[in-house]
């Protein structure tokens, strides 16, 4: 049979098993992006937070891209109380619009990588270029990426030891290190108050570091502040559609490619129809 045959037949099988979506119990979504293409072509895509059920694929991350979504909710749109997505103004301006009792919650995950390129990878360069009378300790510094990037969890016993030399001899990376493990604590809140407490400490401690990478960065995340708080009542994240990404990707990868979008995203959603 020729290839675009077979391609027809699954693709007509795909429609035919694809599960239906209830929109009726709908009550929390997730929302992220991966890419479509090379040259920065992406698709969004939304999955229901409980069951794991790709609900809505489609080609492009702005507001127009993923309003046929909402749309398609309807009048279910009222009984959506939670979002959760990385800090994309086109989601949440989008969700805000269409959905008036969903509280927007925005990712640990996507807001600590950020930090990490934004404050812990500036402050470690500009330290390292302070440093280069002492060739030991500035190839010490340069080397510490990844020991300030990766969870203190796992860090093996000798890691551990040199992240501990490196803390000790350089006060501003132990600042924003301890602060990158401070601004976690902001999503592990058991109440929107304590939230919001440990939010005004560590607004405090990174005024008071007077470290302009860090500064710069606390007022762009500000805004986002009640999208993070919100965590406390709706602890949702990404990581499941991270996941989803993976899968998506193998998939991808083992096709070399869909040069028919719809027949990819069937694939995509026959993947994930929901536990």
């Amino acid at each position: 049979l020729p290839w675009h045959t077979v391609k027809r037949i699954d693709k007509a099988r795909l429609v035919r098993e694809l599960p239906e979506v209830d929109y009726g119990s709908l009550r929390t979504l997730v929302m992220d992006e991966f890419a479509l293409h090379k040259g920065h072509r992406y698709a969004s895509v939304v999955a229901d937070a409980d069951t794991r059920q790709v609900l809505w694929i489609g080609e492009g991350r702005s507001r127009e891209s993923i309003r046929p979504f909402f749309e398609s909710l309807g009048e279910h749109c009222d009984q959506i109380e939670a979002v959760a997505m990385d800090q994309n103004s086109a989601f949440d301006l989008e969700v805000k619009m269409h959905c008036p009792n969903a509280e927007v919650v925005y990712d640990l995950f996507h807001v600590v990588a950020k930090y990490g390129r934004e404050v812990i990878d500036r402050v470690r360069v500009d330290q390292a270029n302070e440093l280069r009378q002492n060739k030991s300790a500035r190839r010490a510094v340069k080397r510490s990426r990844w020991l300030l990037l990766k969870n203190k969890d796992n860090l093996n016993e000798e890691e551990l030891v040199r992240l501990e030399e490196l803390m000790n001899a350089n006060q501003s990376l132990a600042q924003v290190y301890v602060l990158k493990e401070q601004l976690k604590e902001l999503w592990r809140s058991s109440s929107i108050w304590g939230a919001f407490k440990r939010w005004r400490t560590w607004w405090r401690m990174c005024r008071e570091s007077k470290i302009k990478p860090l500064l710069a960065f606390a007022d762009k995340l500000r805004p986002y502040l009640r999208g993070i708080i919100a965590s406390a009542k709706y602890p949702l994240n990404t990581s499941v559609l991270e996941g989803m990404n993976n899968k998506i990707k193998v998939i991808k990868r083992t096709a070399y490619g869909f040069r028919d979008t719809e027949y990819f995203f069937l694939k995509i959603k026959h993947a994930f129809p929901g536990k």
